[in-house]
């Protein structure tokens, strides 16, 4: 069995990997809290996990993967009092987002986790956990709510490197008669008579970060080999974890933590408040899942991407001539391929392997991109180790003529009279709404005008 090396964020370092059972690995991926549509982040932190999954699986590992489903939340409530005006309606929220995440990931080539729980089917376990918090001196009850008491856990930070003395200067809410300390966290929120769940401090709901230790206790076990997320989960949300599994337990939660990047835009973080969210949706209208999860796979996992709808095209133009070299027939046994078998997939197999280096695997496959042209068995066995390891389907992109509508035409006089002005600011500005179209506008100077490009497509539209 190859050997697998994963950048652990617990350590800081870059490790051999060793489960907990030889040939077995349980792996927990935090899920999504179902208010809005999944945006490009979220695409980026499931495909990334999707590559070690299916690597892991390729290896011979038996695997088992969970990835729970937060359907329950402060901002779930929020949004189904601005849509309904009830709170209580919060299924109507989560249901239609739900179903609307797992088709996108099914276009991105995500294979579905072995266990998929959410949260409001699984109340009692997490009151179980809370009780069990309690009992052992972890957690403590003030009017209704349940707190976990930080103090209890003398390692906490550990995972975000955070020291408790920093986290209590920078706190911003003081000791009230219900928390003990400002760093002290709601295992249990109380709410109205009759309201959600009843449960023995009265009727509520759970907080967000005892649901992940409760579910992965369920369907994993008191540890897990691996456990991932987005960088920014690690604080508060996979110290409080820790806390809350470690401090009943008294044995490490995971073994390996890891954490993919961020995806910027315009070079900072998406933010609702900021308005630079791009959902996934958005880029479906206008690109293939199978470009997205390719452009993806160009960055290495743990790196910050600055996304941008050029990037995006040029990584489609990369694609769309992978799809065409690959468009070969092969049989099932020729893509039934095993380490060992070729060299080219081994050596790409050695970069995935390496804390899923994918740029360094696309290296290796463009370099022997003449051998695999005049050898059918290694074209078929890099084929298959394409659609099964990493993913990609290869399947020729459909041509798409783009519709210049009076809006876009209207950009487009728009921005000639900037450009005539020399109001680059502007013509920029412009220009950048019509990437968000899907138009992305490339000028080359005549000398009776300027020749306009529009992408993507075969189509060319010439303004001269």
């Amino acid at each position: 069995m190859s050997v697998v090396i994963l950048s652990n964020t617990l350590t800081g370092k870059k490790e051999e990997f060793k489960p907990l059972k030889p040939g077995m690995v349980k792996l927990y991926v935090c899920g999504i809290t179902p208010y809005e549509v999944a945006h490009i982040g979220h695409g980026r932190c499931y495909i990334s996990f999707d590559l070690l999954y299916r690597l892991l699986k390729f290896l011979g590992y038996d695997v088992n993967y969970c990835r729970n489903i937060t359907d329950i939340d402060d901002k779930i409530l929020n949004k189904a009092q601005q849509l309904f005006g009830d709170i209580s309606r919060y299924a109507d929220v989560t249901a239609p987002v739900i179903k609307r995440f797992n088709a996108d990931m099914k276009a991105l080539g995500c294979l579905p986790p072995d266990y998929e729980p959410r949260v409001t089917e699984n109340i009692d376990v997490i009151i179980d956990f809370i009780e069990k918090l309690i009992i052992a001196g972890k957690a403590y009850k003030a009017n209704g709510d349940v707190y976990f008491s930080i103090k209890t856990f003398p390692e906490y930070g550990k995972l975000s490197k955070h020291k408790l003395k920093d986290l209590r200067a920078g706190a911003r809410v003081e000791p009230t008669e219900k928390k003990k300390d400002p760093l002290d966290f709601a295992l249990w929120k109380a709410g109205p008579e009759g309201m959600f769940w009843k449960s023995p401090w009265g009727w509520g709901r759970p907080g967000w970060h005892i649901e992940c230790s409760a579910l992965a206790n369920k369907y994993l076990g008191k540890q897990l080999d691996i456990h991932g997320g987005g960088q920014d989960l690690i604080f508060p949300h996979h110290e409080n974890e820790i806390a809350q599994s470690e401090g009943l337990f008294g044995v490490p939660m995971a073994r390996y933590w890891v954490h993919n990047g961020f995806v910027r835009v315009d070079k900072e973080k998406m933010s609702k408040s900021i308005g630079n969210i791009i959902n996934l949706q958005d880029i479906f209208k206008q690109y293939d899942p199978m470009v997205l999860r390719y452009y993806f796979i160009t960055h290495h996992y743990r790196a910050p991407i600055d996304f941008s709808y050029h990037d995006l095209q040029a990584a489609q133009k990369s694609y769309q001539r992978l799809c065409k070299l690959f468009d070969i027939k092969c049989t099932d046994k020729e893509l039934d391929i095993r380490p060992g078998q070729s060299s080219i997939v081994d050596e790409m197999l050695s970069f995935l392997a390496d804390d899923l280096n994918t740029p360094g695997m696309l290296g290796v496959l463009f370099a022997n991109i003449d051998t695999i042209k005049e050898d059918h068995t290694e074209m078929c066995a890099v084929k298959g180790f394409l659609q099964r390891v990493v993913g990609l389907t290869l399947k020729q992109l459909p041509e798409k003529a783009v519709e210049i509508t009076p809006e876009i035409e209207a950009l487009i006089k728009e921005r000639e009279e900037a450009r005539k002005a020399k109001d680059w600011a502007r013509a920029d500005a412009i220009r950048d709404k019509l990437r968000a179209l899907g138009i992305e506008v490339k000028d080359e100077r005549l000398k009776n005008g300027y020749q306009l490009f529009l992408y993507p497509s075969l189509f060319q539209a010439f303004f001269c």
